[in-house]
């Protein structure tokens, strides 16, 4: 059995992400790890802050700290708002580590010694009002492709061309704002792209075929245009320093890798964060080194695929050693805000910290899952988000378990009520959940998450269609032992729910679970049989009723979310 080796976008370090991000990378990462688990392989889910380049610098000097009490500060923030929202990463490192200096000089050196990094001299954005040459993401200006007068020196946000900033129209500082710009001449180390253009393109042929088209398609537009030798380092203050030991003259000018060359590299420098803390137990080396056994599946939104498809893969091969290349890339487009972009940068959209302040965190994950823009962008608007909540949660889901186990509690006590052997009703019940069970795994298999989600629904639908059609609440008038058969199978759909339902909605799922007081409830997932037979909650259980799972968003918080985060996009 293949071990599973999953990573999600680094989110930056510059302030708590939104619901775009969150949709786009790390919450699918951990629904596919949960279900991943649960099915029993082993997995290792890997994530960080990226912390260097200029965000991070550009956010300190906002709030008046020096980069590296910011960035700890930031780590901390972002780390308690995944925790709040279930992400059950095995670690959430740092690119600012020790692990992940060591590894890209590690990677730098072996580059050069192969032949694929040269020194050259550029000419570079100077400002003479900042008194220092200004790194890509330090110029902003108009896009030349879109018109996007909001574009960075290293890409458009809008459009999502990748730039230099002498490409950009209007240039200005990021830091002042000065737009009295001039263009000197430096030094900065080249990663020759080009001379690994056809070996990526053997790779991606061979690899890329089962990728999303969103993620392929880009990788192919990119290696169509032609790999470019790019600039990997920065005049920045913070980031990996180049290695003295092999580029002296840069390195006493102060010069760092650039955060695309580092931040990839931190998926292997946070694993091995992850095994350093007890080295005892863990080898990160065997998820990354030689790792035939492994399979790499890795989350993003589609601004990331050009680096992690091309630029990353590029640079491992480069280093001629046997690193472990993505499998899977698992590709998504945006998630907008009534039509409009969310944006971090322009603080447009909900982000995370507000999300949970307002709703617990499984309302959130269902509705992003069920509406994850895979095929196309999708849109954030308060009225879908309350009419997928009430209709799928509250009244599919949480409405059965509420009115099935209050009305056996009430009618039975608090065990789980006997009642005669299964019939027919049963038997065309068992038939359909496993039908379904296996339509949901197949979709998760597929990393098709929205398919996942409607065959999720369907399951806990089927519940309520046998509910309606037994309805027990006529039944106990007239035959209280085919009241109780309803009752106690109802109570075994619920069981299944918990199981089946733990990646998409797991404190939910704990709830369920922890309703029935089973001996020995060590089940991770559901069988075929079991499904179909529905008796892992024998009779005689004791049980009892949990608070209400999800309440419903009314008229009155809609108004009161609309006031708070507007109704449309600016």
């Amino acid at each position: 059995m293949a071990r599973h080796l999953i990573t999600s976008a680094l989110p930056y370090i510059n302030g708590i992400k939104h619901l775009g991000n969150m949709v786009g990378s790390m919450l699918p990462a951990d629904v596919y790890s949960r279900y991943l688990r649960q099915r029993g392989h082993d997995v290792l889910y890997i994530c960080a802050t990226d912390e260097h380049g200029t965000p991070a610098e550009l956010a300190a000097k906002e709030q008046g700290l020096p980069v590296a009490e910011f960035c700890g500060k930031a780590h901390d923030a972002q780390k308690a708002v995944y925790d709040g929202f279930g992400l059950a990463f095995d670690h959430f490192g740092r690119s600012s580590s020790a692990q992940n200096a060591e590894l890209t000089q590690h990677f730098a050196r072996k580059l050069n010694e192969n032949g694929f990094i040269e020194e050259r001299a550029i000419r570079q954005v100077y400002s003479p009002a900042d008194g220092r040459f200004l790194p890509d993401r330090y110029v902003e200006g108009t896009c030349p492709h879109c018109g996007y007068d909001k574009a960075r020196g290293d890409q458009c946000e809008n459009c999502t061309r990748v730039l230099d900033p002498t490409d950009l129209i209007n240039p200005r500082s990021a830091i002042s704002g000065s737009t009295d710009l001039e263009v000197r001449e430096t030094k900065h180390l080249f990663l020759l792209q080009s001379k690994l253009q056809v070996e990526v393109e053997e790779w991606i042929a061979r690899t890329a075929g089962e990728w999303p088209q969103l993620a392929s398609s880009i990788a192919r537009k990119w290696l169509t245009e032609g790999l470019h030798d790019r600039a990997i380092t920065r005049d920045l203050d913070w980031g990996v320093p180049v290695p003295a030991d092999t580029w002296p003259e840069l390195a006493a000018d102060g010069k760092v890798f650039y955060v695309w060359f580092d931040a990839p590299i931190e998926y292997i420098g946070s694993t091995k964060e992850w095994s350093d803390q007890n080295p005892a137990d863990r080898d990160w080396k065997s998820w990354w080194y030689e790792a035939d056994d492994v399979r790499y599946t890795q989350f993003m939104a589609k601004d990331n695929v050009p680096f992690h498809s091309v630029m990353f893969p590029a640079t491992e091969m480069g280093v001629r050693e046997p690193w472990k290349k993505v499998d899977y890339l698992k590709s998504f487009n945006w998630l907008t805000y009534y039509g409009g972009k969310f944006s971090t940068s322009q603080k447009r959209g909900i982000f995370t910290d507000a999300a949970l302040e307002i709703l617990p965190a499984d309302y959130w994950r269902y509705f992003l899952i069920a509406n994850a823009p895979e095929s196309d962008d999708s849109s954030f608007t308060w009225e879908h988000f309350a009419a997928t909540v009430n209709k799928d949660l509250a009244d599919t889901l949480g409405n059965f378990v509420n009115r099935v186990l209050s009305f056996s509690r009430k009618r039975f006590g608090d065990d789980v009520p006997a009642g005669k052997e299964a019939g027919e009703a049963e038997a065309k019940l068992g038939t359909e959940i496993a039908g379904l069970l296996a339509e949901y795994e197949a979709q998760m298999e597929a990393l098709q998450f929205r398919k996942a989600a409607s065959a999720l629904r369907a399951l806990w639908s089927a519940g309520n269609s046998y509910l309606e059609e037994k309805a027990p609440w006529l039944e106990i008038k007239t035959d209280p032992e085919a009241a109780a058969l309803t009752l106690r199978t109802a109570m075994n759909l619920i069981h299944l729910y918990a199981v089946v339902s733990e990646p998409f909605i797991p404190a939910s799922s704990k709830a369920m679970r922890g309703a029935f007081a089973l001996a020995d409830d060590t089940a991770t997932w559901v069988t075929a049989e079991q499904a179909t037979s529905l008796d892992t909650v024998p009779a005689g259980t004791a049980f009892t009723v949990p608070p209400v799972l999800f309440a419903k968003i009314t008229e009155e918080d809609l108004e009161s979310y609309r006031e708070r985060f507007g109704g449309a996009a600016e």
